[in-house]
């Protein structure tokens, strides 16, 4: 984590792939951590994983964005909002399995977040799926 003088502190980690450099990972500013949008990226060889499996992308999605969490002090239990971006409908049902059963496993509160789906296309053709969190961790 670094920050600065408007009370910004950017989240990054080694355990989610490295963002574009014209964004971070993750930032924090007061009790708010918003998470960039996370693909199904291996954060050690920097490849897609999945290609062509929307449930091995989207479990391999939310282990970046929970990474990306957990490196700003925060976990999926702190998270008021996923949004998850789909580049085909028919993937919806595989999708949202996977993302039930990860989201179960780490927010033992039952407290589930808010979430909004979209329809869209994504910067890499083979990418199925995106997904983005913002957490609140202070008071």
């Amino acid at each position: 984590m670094t920050g600065n003088q408007t009370g910004k502190t950017a989240i990054s980690t080694p355990a989610a792939p490295p963002p574009l450099p014209v964004f971070g990972q993750g930032v924090r500013k007061g009790g708010l951590l918003q998470v960039s949008g996370q693909g199904a990226f291996d954060p050690e060889t920097g490849k897609l994983v999945g290609e062509g499996d929307v449930a091995a992308q989207t479990r391999r999605t939310l282990e970046n964005v929970v990474a990306i969490l957990e490196a700003g002090g925060s976990s999926l239990e702190d998270v008021i909002m996923l949004r998850v971006y789909l580049t085909r409908r028919e993937n919806f049902a595989a999708m949202n399995e996977v993302y039930a059963e990860v989201v179960a496993k780490h927010v033992p509160s039952g407290v589930l977040p808010s979430r909004t789906t979209v329809f869209v296309e994504l910067p890499v053709e083979q990418m199925l799926v995106e997904i983005d969190a913002l957490a609140v961790t202070g008071p």
